[in-house]
């Protein structure tokens, strides 16, 4: 076949426009050869221009917002003796040492209640979703414990544990207020981690355990290496906000004595009638608070993408 000089100037022709398309369509850095256009240049001098815009205004306003709220605090006819009731430098000094060292009581108890909280809600929340007719009676205790002990209130449980149990006497039980008051804390959160694992297993499509059980897989088996990992993956989130909930909660096991963060700026408080120890406890529990949150919404933010790109989650 005889190809002409102006059939093969416009093949020349095609295949430079192809690479031209294909250079325009690559990605910066992929090859040493790419230049990127002057369109795309000035797209993104745009973006950046916008988002150095958007951040000086958004530092103009937080400054002006701080700035209204100081003044209007400072400004306040009982400003100078609440200053010196709350914000006094001299017991945040005396303080601070005394709530750190009772902080290590509420990390430790957030580390053992948070695992027992995990296991026994995910052991609520297997026998909530068991079939069969035999497992009736275990579906509804387990339904029973998780509406009573969401639906009571978390100081009342630790009234009745701390203070109830000792009433008792009973031979060989604890009356050891961090033990009864993690006991309570753990009662009270499996009920809600319970819902959130039972929310995650429900969340998996029939068709996953159907898939393992054509496998030849057991029921007991597609639960624990099918719908389990899958549901906790899922759940991730919102069990970790539970943590920082559950984190902030183990304050609460003061009202038994235990002294916590919370107590020990209570002892100084009631020995110096000023209460600039708990404005101190409470920072520290922000301080605390706040990497497990920023993480929480990183791990969410994460899986978010995950989802919108069609990856594992």
């Amino acid at each position: 076949m005889t190809v002409t000089k102006g059939e093969s100037a416009a093949e020349g022709a095609d295949d430079k426009g192809d690479m031209a398309g294909g250079a325009g369509n690559a990605v910066p850095g992929a090859s040493d050869g790419y230049v990127p256009s002057e369109r795309r240049l000035e797209r993104e001098r745009h973006k950046r221009a916008r988002a150095r815009r958007a951040t000086a205004v958004a530092a103009l306003s937080t400054l002006v917002t701080a700035a209204v709220l100081y003044l209007v605090v400072v400004n306040a006819p009982g400003w100078p003796r609440t200053k010196e009731t709350f914000f006094s430098a001299q017991y945040a000094r005396e303080a601070l040492p005394k709530v750190l060292e009772g902080l290590w009581l509420n990390v430790r108890l957030l580390i053992v209640c948070g695992a027992a909280v995990l296991v026994l809600g995910m052991l609520i929340a297997v026998a909530r979703t068991l079939r069969g007719p035999v497992f009736f009676p275990l579906r509804v205790l387990a339904a029973a414990y998780t509406d009573f002990f969401r639906g009571l209130p978390l100081i009342i449980n630790l009234m009745i544990v701390v203070l109830g149990v000792p009433a008792l006497r009973l031979q060989g039980v604890t009356v050891d207020p961090v033990l009864l008051g993690g006991t309570a804390l753990t009662l009270t959160y499996s009920a809600y981690v319970a819902e959130v694992f039972r929310a995650g297993i429900e969340s998996i499509h029939p068709s996953q355990r159907a898939a393992a059980r054509s496998l030849g897989l057991t029921n007991r088996q597609a639960l624990r290496y099918v719908v389990l990992p899958q549901a906790v993956r899922r759940q991730v989130p919102p069990l970790l906000n539970d943590l920082v909930s559950l984190q902030k909660d183990t304050g609460l096991v003061s009202i038994g004595g235990a002294v916590d963060a919370v107590r020990a700026a209570d002892i100084i408080v009631g020995r110096s009638l000023n209460y600039t120890p708990y404005i101190v406890a409470g920072l520290v529990f922000v301080a605390l608070t706040i990497p497990m949150t920023r993480f929480t919404d990183w791990v969410t933010a994460r899986m978010d993408r995950q989802r919108a790109q069609g990856g594992s989650i």
